[in-house]
């Protein structure tokens, strides 16, 4: 189970598109006229062989609205997981009375989204990918289209490290996403956290006031100097190893 793809929502996706590839460091492989679906449009920009997208609504009455509305402007917004056997996954986390609110089932791409009211607030998907003959598996990510991995870089940010989550009661939030998982939660140091393959979901509580959700993604930082350098001149730094993106918190790991 990896960490894939992390997922913002903004309500100006030109302007948090230029902020984002402008601090990290990386550069759109990919617009999805597929989300259209849903009200929205979107970037994929590659980071290593891992994934940031920015999703924005374009007409009222969509999820990822309410979404900024309830959390009080743009921000984190989705993470989405790599697992062996999606189809698998889906009927465990539905058994668990964890609802699914989309799906889709295809020769080269399997995906469950889950309901954000069941999962901390977050929107959750878990995705398996079916590589064609002859085509690295680590390198076939069909959200990100055929043509990603000449757009991606790594000399700046090299992937993604972890996801923190806020909620009132950041241990039952812990506990449920346990769960949701199938992984064992732990909880040494005092802190809740559970592990995935080279990454980690955390659990804290909501500090700046914005309800149940993403607080913060990690990112690989290659070149930290850079990174804060450019979010330095956008007002975006927000310490010795954080930068703010996309009305969301990026750890430099």
């Amino acid at each position: 189970m990896k960490l894939r793809q992390c997922v913002f929502v903004c309500g100006d996706l030109e302007s948090s598109r230029e902020e984002l590839c402008d601090i990290l460091g990386i550069d759109v492989a990919y617009r999805d006229p597929g989300v259209a679906k849903w009200g929205l449009v979107n970037v994929v920009c590659p980071t290593g062989h891992d994934f940031l997208e920015i999703v924005t609504p374009f007409q009222q009455g969509t999820s990822a609205g309410r979404y900024i509305e309830r959390r009080k402007g743009d921000g984190g917004y989705m993470v989405i997981l790599q697992v062996a056997d999606a189809a698998a996954e889906r009927k465990r986390v539905t058994d668990l009375g964890i609802r699914a609110v989309a799906q889709k089932d295809l020769p080269e791409y399997q995906y469950t989204h889950f309901h954000p009211s069941d999962t901390a607030g977050v929107l959750l998907s878990l995705d398996t990918t079916f590589a064609p003959k002859g085509v690295d598996p680590a390198l076939w990510w069909p959200p990100a289209e055929k043509g990603w991995l000449k757009h991606a870089r790594s000399d700046v940010t090299n992937g993604l490290a972890g996801v923190e989550i806020q909620h009132p009661d950041s241990a039952a939030a812990a506990a449920s996403w346990a769960k949701i998982l199938g992984r064992p939660l732990d909880t040494s140091g005092g802190g809740n956290r559970i592990k995935l393959d080279g990454s980690e979901i955390r659990f804290v509580a909501d500090r700046d006031g914005r309800g149940q959700g993403v607080s913060a993604y990690d990112v690989k930082a290659v070149n930290k100097d850079k990174i804060l350098a450019a979010a330095e001149k956008r007002g975006k730094k927000r310490g010795p190893s954080q930068v703010e993106v996309c009305g969301c918190r990026i750890n430099l790991v």
